[in-house]
C-alpha cells in the first residue's frame, strides 16, 4: 500500500504555523509528512512551547515511512533572519515563498505526492514588493495553471469560488461566461477525480441580491450565469441555480448537495466559516498537484502561547493523504 507523502509549509514564521506544525508532531499519521521549515526556528519554537520533538532532516532518497509521535521530518529552508513571535520581518517575506517554490518542486520531481500550507500573511509579501493575492494565485502561477479553483471544504460543506481575492469593484466584470463555465467544470471534475463524487450535485448562487430578481437587481443571472448553466446542463451536469445567496445555505436547500459555488470570496465563506471554523481546510481544484490548507490567518498574537490549535491542520493532511 502506498503510504501518502505530504510537505507542509508552516507559512509565516512570526505566527502560528511553526506551532500548530509542532503539535501535528506530537500526533501520529499513516502518512510520510515533511516540514518544508527552518529547523532552527522550529526548534526554539518549540522550546517556547515546551514540545519535545526530535527535528530530523529529510532526504529525497530516504524511504517514506509513517508520522510517529514526537518526531518531524524537515526539509531545511534557512530564514533571513530570526522571528520573533507575532512580529513580523519584510525580510522574511521571500522565506515563506521560498518554502513554496522548494515544495512544488519536490512534488513535480515526485518526492512528495500533495502539498499542505499553513497560514501566510500577505501584506507583508507584498510590502517586500511582491505580488502576492494569495496561495492558490501564487500556486496557479509555479505549476503554470491558468485558472484555479479555491473550494473550502467542512464535514457537510463544501464551497468553492468563481472570484478570489479581488476588491468588491472589480467582481462582477470578472464573472464572464467563459470564466464560469471553465470554474464549473474544474469544480464538477475534480469532485468526481479527488472526491469519488459519480455525478456531483452544485448549487450555483447568483451575483446579486434575490438572483437578480427577474432583472430587476441586476442582469448578470440572465445574461451570464443562467446561459452557461443551460449549457452545461445539457452536457450532464446536476446544476441547480442562480439561487439567491441569502437562502441557498439553508438545510433543505443544502441537503442532497455536493458543493455551493458562490460568486465571489464573501459570498460563501463567511457561512462555511461560521458552520465549521477551525474544522474546515482550503482545498485548490485545477492544479496538476493536489493543495490543502488550513482555513485560519497566521493568528500573531496567539503565536508561541500554546493556545493554538491545530485542528485545522490535522484535517488539511488527512484530506490531502485521502485525495
Amino acid at each position: 500500500m502506498h503510504l501518502p507523502r505530504i510537505a507542509i509549509t508552516p507559512g509565516e514564521p512570526a505566527g502560528i504555523g511553526p506551532d500548530i506544525t509542532l503539535m501535528l508532531a506530537q500526533q501520529d499519521f499513516a502518512a510520510h509528512l515533511v516540514a518544508v521549515a527552518d529547523p532552527q526556528l522550529l526548534r526554539e519554537r518549540a522550546e517556547r512551547l515546551g514540545l519535545k520533538v526530535e527535528l530530523v532532516e529529510w532526504h529525497a532518497d530516504e524511504p517514506a515511512t509513517a508520522q510517529r509521535s514526537g518526531r518531524l521530518l524537515v526539509l531545511p529552508v534557512p530564514l533571513a533572519t530570526p522571528a520573533q513571535c507575532g512580529q513580523l520581518n519584510v525580510r522574511n517575506a521571500d522565506y515563506v515563498l521560498a518554502t513554496l517554490r522548494t515544495a512544488v518542486t519536490h512534488i513535480q520531481h515526485n518526492h512528495f505526492d500533495a502539498l499542505t500550507t499553513g497560514p501566510v500573511q500577505k501584506s507583508i509579501i507584498n510590502d517586500a514588493g511582491y505580488v502576492f493575492p494569495g496561495h492558490t494565485e501564487f500556486l496557479a502561477e509555479l505549476t503554470q495553471t491558468e485558472l484555479p479553483v479555491m473550494m473550502l471544504a467542512t464535514p457537510g460543506l463544501r464551497v468553492a469560488l468563481v472570484t478570489t481575492h479581488v476588491p468588491v469593484t472589480h467582481i462582477a466584470p470578472l464573472i464572464t461566461q467563459a470564466r464560469l463555465r471553465k470554474v464549473l467544470q474544474i469544480l464538477h471534475h475534480d469532485l468526481m477525480s479527488q472526491f469519488g463524487l459519480k455525478a456531483p450535485h452544485i448549487l450555483v448562487c447568483g451575483l446579486n441580491p434575490h438572483a437578480g430578481e427577474g432583472g430587476h437587481l441586476g442582469r448578470e443571472e440572465i445574461e451570464v450565469i443562467e446561459p452557461v448553466l443551460t449549457q452545461l446542463r445539457a452536457e450532464g451536469m446536476r446544476l441547480t441555480g442562480p439561487l439567491p445567496a441569502d437562502t441557498l445555505f439553508t438545510p433543505k436547500n443544502l441537503s442532497g448537495a455536493d458543493a455551493v459555488l458562490a460568486m465571489y470570496h464573501d459570498q460563501g465563506l463567511p457561512v462555511l466559516k461560521y458552520v465549521g471554523f477551525g474544522n474546515a481546510i482550503n482545498i485548490t481544484l485545477g492544479l496538476p498537484i493536489v493543495r490543502t490548507s488550513v482555513d485560519h490567518g497566521t493568528a500573531l498574537d496567539l503565536a508561541g502561547t500554546g493556545r493554538a490549535e491545530p485542528g485545522s491542520l490535522a484535517l488539511a493532511v488527512s484530506i490531502a493523504a485521502d485525495i
